[in-house]
C-alpha cells in the first residue's frame, strides 16, 4: 500500500486514456489526439482526480456525455468510460451503427456481464463495425477518491443504497440484496485497484455483516479462479506489494447516530455541514452589492462561484482539518505576506519608471534588474497564491456568516459535552427556545443528539415539554419518530456509544487574533479548541488494529478470502497489529468522522488508515433521511 489509493486510480485512469498501455515517460512525442465518453458516473469518477488540462496532456480534445448528442468525428479513436447499464450499451451499438468514430475503446466502470457483451458484438456485426471495437475492458474503478486516504461509492444514485434505503421498513429481502449487490460490487472494485486481498472484520446481525460475507465470497471465488484472478500476476508487480495484508473493518452507521447529526468545527467538515460541497467542490451563490434594483426591473441573477478545493491547494492540505478560529487566523497570515510581496513588485516598477539621465538612478537600475528578473519569474506564483488566498477568504467569510447567524459555535460546545456526559451550563430548552439561535433544523439536530445520547430516555411528560418547544420553533418531528423507534431497538440502548471525554477549551473570544483590519470579523465568535478524543468508529477501528480485546468488538466475525475453507470463527488467526487498515461504514459517512480518523492515525506513527462510505451525507441530508424514515 506503498502508493495511495488516489494515487493508484488515477494511474489506473491515466492508463486508460492512454488505450490501456502504460503512459509513455518521454513527454516530448505528441500525444494521440483522441475522444473521452463518459456517462454520469465516470464523470463523477475522473472530475475530483484529473483537471481539464491534464486531461488535455493526455490527448483528450473532447469528453462529451455518452447520453449528449454527439456530431460524428470519423477519423479519431473514442475512449468510452461508463457503467455497464442497458441503455448505456443500447447507445453504444446506436454509435457503432452511426460509425461515429473511427475506433472504439470500451471501458466498463464495472465488470459487464457476458450477455451485454454478446449484445456489443451483435451490434457491432450488424453495423460491420468488428474491426473498429479495438478492444473491451473491466476497468474496476467503480469508486470515487475524495482524498489521498477517503473514498465513496457513488455520488449519483446514492439514495439507492443510502441509510434510508438500507433501513426502511418496508424494505424486501431482494431489494436488500441488490442494494448489498452493489456496495460489494463497489468494494471489490476498490481492492482490485489497491491490489491486496484484505483481513475482513464485521460486526454481526446488521447491514454491515452482510456485506462482509457477500465480499468474502467474491474476493475468495476471483482468487479461487487461478486463470481470470484479478490479484496475481502484473497487478501484483512489485512496489506496489507489501508483505502485511491491509484490515478491512466494516462499520454499520446504527453503530453511532450522533456523529451524522453534529455540528462540526473543523473546516473541511464545517465547509461540507453548511455551504454545497461536494465531489471537492463548493458552489457558492455570489450575493451582489446591495444596491436596490430601479423599481420594476427584474432582480439580479445570482452569480454561481464553483470553487474547487484540490490535492494540490498546500493551503487546504495543511488546514482542512484545523478548527474554524484558526483558519481564519491563517487566511489572514497568508493574505497578509501576499501584501507584502505585491509591494515589493509595486515598488521595484515605480524604481524602473525612473529617467535615463540621472547617474544614481542607473546604478539603481542595475541592482534592481537582478531583483525585478526574479519578481518577474515569481509572479505565476504570486498570481497562483491569490487565487488561493481569494479563495479561501470567500469560502471562510460564506462559513463565517453560517457561524454568526446561527449561533453554530454554541451548538458546537453544546452537544461535545452532550456527547461527552460533562456537565451542561444552561438547559436544552433554553437554546431551542432561543429564537436568535440557528435554523428549526439546528434545534433538531441538537435534540436528536440530546435524545440519542441520554442514558435514560426522557419522560413523557418532558418529552411532551421539549416537542412543543420544537414545534413552537418550527421544528420538523419526523426525524424524532424514527429515532425513538432506533432507539428501543437496538439492544444498545443499555449502553449508548461512549464518545470519550471529548470536552472543548474555549479560549476567550477572538479579540486578539481578529484585529479591525481583518477580512473575518469573528467578534462574538467562540474561539474553541479541540482535545482529541475517539469517536465510536475510531474507537472500533482501534481495537481490531491493535489486537485490544473489548466487549465492544470481541464478537466481531474474522474473513479471510485466502483461507481455502471459510470459518466461521470470530477469532483471528494472526495476533500481530496491522499496520494499513481501511474503515467502511455501510449507510453514510461524514467528514466529522473521516478528520477523527485522520487525527488518530497523525498520532499512530507508521500506521495508514483509510475511510470509505457507502454515501457522503452532510447533517441537513442525514436529517431528511430520518424524517424520511419517521413519516411511515
Amino acid at each position: 500500500m506503498a502508493a495511495s489509493v488516489r494515487e493508484k486510480q488515477t494511474v489506473a485512469l491515466k492508463r486508460m486514456l492512454n488505450f490501456n498501455a502504460p503512459p509513455l515517460k518521454n513527454t516530448a512525442a505528441e500525444p494521440v489526439w483522441k475522444v473521452l465518453i463518459y456517462d454520469r458516473f465516470g464523470q463523477d469518477i475522473i472530475s475530483p482526480l484529473l483537471s481539464v488540462k491534464e486531461l488535455r496532456d493526455m490527448g483528450i480534445t473532447l469528453h462529451l456525455l455518452l447520453h449528449s448528442d454527439r456530431d460524428p468525428i470519423p477519423d479519431v479513436p473514442a475512449i468510452y468510460f461508463i457503467m455497464p447499464t442497458e441503455e448505456n450499451i443500447d447507445r453504444i451499438c446506436q454509435d457503432l451503427r452511426n460509425q461515429l468514430y473511427e475506433s472504439y475503446f470500451l471501458n466498463f466502470i464495472s465488470a459487464i456481464s457476458r450477455s451485454k457483451l454478446e449484445d456489443v458484438a451483435s451490434a457491432a456485426l450488424a453495423a460491420n463495425a468488428v474491426a473498429q471495437v479495438t478492444k473491451v475492458y473491466d476497468q474496476y474503478l467503480n469508486f470515487i477518491t475524495l482524498e489521498d486516504d477517503m473514498f465513496t461509492l457513488c455520488h449519483l444514485n446514492k439514495e439507492l443504497i443510502s441509510y434510508h434505503a438500507i433501513n426502511r421498513a418496508d424494505l424486501k429481502d431482494t431489494d436488500m440484496e441488490a442494494i448489498m449487490d452493489t456496495i460489494v460490487d463497489s468494494l471489490f472494485c476498490f481492492f482490485v485497484t489497491l491490489g491486496a486481498v484484505p483481513i475482513i472484520r464485521c460486526p454481526r446481525g446488521n447491514a454491515a455483516e452482510m456485506v462482509a460475507v457477500k465480499l468474502d465470497k467474491k474476493l475468495r471465488e476471483n482468487l479461487r479462479d487461478a486463470r481470470n484472478s484479478l490479484f496475481t500476476g502484473d497487478n501484483m508487480a512489485a512496489g506496489q506489494f507489501s508483505f502485511q495484508r491491509p484490515l478491512f473493518v466494516l462499520a454499520d452507521r446504527n453503530v453511532d447516530m450522533a456523529t451524522p447529526l453534529h455540528h462540526t468545527w473543523t473546516y473541511q467538515a464545517l465547509i461540507h455541514d453548511v455551504l454545497d460541497y461536494q465531489l471537492n467542490r463548493v458552489v457558492m451563490e455570489e450575493g451582489l452589492g446591495a444596491e436596490p434594483s430601479p423599481a420594476g426591473a427584474r432582480p439580479k441573477k445570482k452569480n454561481r462561484k464553483t470553487y474547487d478545493l484540490t490535492a494540490a491547494d498546500k493551503f487546504w492540505q495543511k488546514h482542512k482539518g484545523s478548527p474554524f478560529p484558526e483558519v481564519a487566523e491563517s487566511v489572514q497570515e497568508e493574505l497578509d505576506t501576499y501584501r507584502a510581496q505585491e509591494d515589493e513588485v509595486k515598488r521595484l516598477k515605480c524604481i524602473m519608471g525612473l529617467e535615463g539621465e540621472d547617474e544614481g538612478a542607473i546604478s539603481m537600475l542595475s541592482d534592481n534588474t537582478a531583483k525585478l528578473t526574479s519578481a518577474v519569474s515569481s509572479l505565476p506564483e504570486l498570481l497562483e497564491k491569490k487565487r488561493l488566498i481569494d479563495l479561501h477568504t470567500n469560502v471562510a467569510t460564506a462559513v463565517l456568516d453560517h457561524i454568526k447567524s446561527r449561533k453554530l459555535d454554541v451548538y458546537f460546545e453544546y452537544e461535545e459535552k452532550l456527547m461527552s456526559k460533562s456537565t451542561l451550563d444552561k438547559s436544552l430548552l433554553d437554546i431551542i427556545s432561543d429564537p436568535d439561535a440557528g435554523t428549526p433544523e439546528d434545534k433538531m439536530r441538537l435534540f436528536l443528539i440530546y435524545y440519542i445520547t441520554a442514558q435514560q430516555v426522557p419522560s413523557e411528560s418532558d418529552l411532551d415539554q421539549y416537542k412543543t418547544a420544537l414545534l413552537d420553533a418550527g421544528c420538523d418531528l419526523s426525524p424524532l419518530n424514527y429515532i425513538k423507534q432506533w432507539k428501543a431497538f437496538t439492544k444498545m440502548a443499555a449502553t449508548p456509544a461512549n464518545y470519550g471525554n471529548s470536552g472543548v477549551k474555549p479560549m476567550g473570544l477572538f479579540s486578539r487574533v481578529m484585529n479591525s483590519g481583518s477580512q473575518l470579523v469573528m467578534e462574538g465568535v467562540k474561539n474553541l479548541v479541540l482535545k482529541q478524543h475517539n469517536l465510536p468508529v475510531t474507537r472500533i477501528l482501534d481495537n481490531l488494529m491493535e489486537m485490544k480485546s473489548n466487549p465492544e468488538t470481541d464478537d466481531y466475525r474474522y474473513f479471510d478470502p485466502k483461507m481455502l475453507r471459510g470459518s466461521e470463527s470470530s477469532i483471528p488467526r494472526n495476533k500481530n497489529p496491522f499496520q494499513e487498515a481501511i474503515v467502511f461504514v455501510v449507510g453514510g459517512g461524514n467528514y466529522i468522522e473521516y478528520q477523527n480518523l485522520v487525527d488518530y492515525a497523525k498520532v499512530k506513527q507508521g500506521k495508514k488508515v483509510v475511510y470509505g462510505c457507502s454515501e457522503l451525507s452532510n447533517a441537513a441530508q442525514f436529517t431528511k433521511q430520518l424524517s424520511q424514515l419517521g413519516q411511515k
